[in-house]
């Protein structure tokens, strides 16, 4: 996705101090974005309604709302990226954020330069996403995944993953059989502006692996390459090699 083609993204900014509205509206506007504001998380879902934005930057702490709960409320209905906007630097609120679905968080005090650069990588990588992949994988008897149709089944039930999910899925699909590095996965799935977030990896993984695998604990799909990655089942040599086993007619 080209810079050109970010030009007039509308970003929804959530967040009750006026001069902080004002700062990051006036940098976003200057990078060619159109940004409409919200104070409260009332406001927010209404302007969420009637604006249908491609990025949410969302305060955590609101005076009708906490940032939580407007994202859980967002998340059932839409999967329009969402970054956190937080003064609070304990990891346990970015997993938070992160479990509930947000995309990525940005600790306050931060820059324009820092802002802006997050608002693009999640736009860029949303934008991958839902960008035509190849059709449906029968991954084996219990797993198909379609990721023109984002779709994913196991056991015949279709399972609800998140983009950033997906994206992950997607390149470790792509690469079955091969090993692929926690910095790799960063690059591909996150933006290199990521390259210092390993915990986001494993995080995802262990997302993946709790939604697709039969027994977490013991993955056969998602395998931990200590200390390099992770690889996905080499399933079509599985399936080549299944074939061949095959009594002919």
């Amino acid at each position: 996705m080209t810079d050109a083609s970010l030009a007039n993204k509308r970003i929804l900014v959530v967040d009750d101090e006026e001069r902080i509205v004002r700062f990051i509206h006036l940098n976003l506007e200057q990078d060619g974005f159109q940004v409409v504001e919200a104070f409260n998380g009332k406001q927010a879902m209404e302007k969420l309604r009637q604006t249908l934005p491609d990025l949410i930057l969302l305060d955590v702490m609101l005076p009708d709302l906490d940032g939580f709960e407007i994202l859980r409320m967002v998340r059932e209905n839409h999967d329009v990226p969402i970054i956190m906007l937080t003064a609070k630097t304990e990891e346990d609120d970015r997993v938070r954020g992160l479990e509930l679905g947000a995309d990525d968080y940005v600790t306050k005090p931060f820059s324009p330069r820092e802002l802006v650069s997050r608002v693009r990588a999640v736009l860029r990588r949303t934008e991958k996403s839902r960008q035509g992949k190849e059709g449906a994988i029968q991954v084996d008897d219990r797993l198909k995944i379609d990721f023109n149709r984002r779709e994913v089944w196991v056991e015949g039930k279709p399972v609800k993953l998140r983009p950033t999910e997906y994206r992950l899925l997607y390149h470790l699909v792509q690469n079955a059989g091969w090993v692929v590095t926690h910095d790799q996965i960063l690059a591909k799935v996150w933006g290199y502006e990521y390259r210092d977030e390993p915990h986001y990896v494993r995080l995802y993984v262990n997302y993946l692996r709790e939604k697709l695998e039969e027994d977490p604990a013991n993955p056969k799909y998602i395998l931990t390459e200590r200390g390099v990655g992770y690889r996905f089942v080499d399933f079509k040599r599985q399936q080549e090699e299944n074939a061949s086993s095959k009594p002919k007619k």
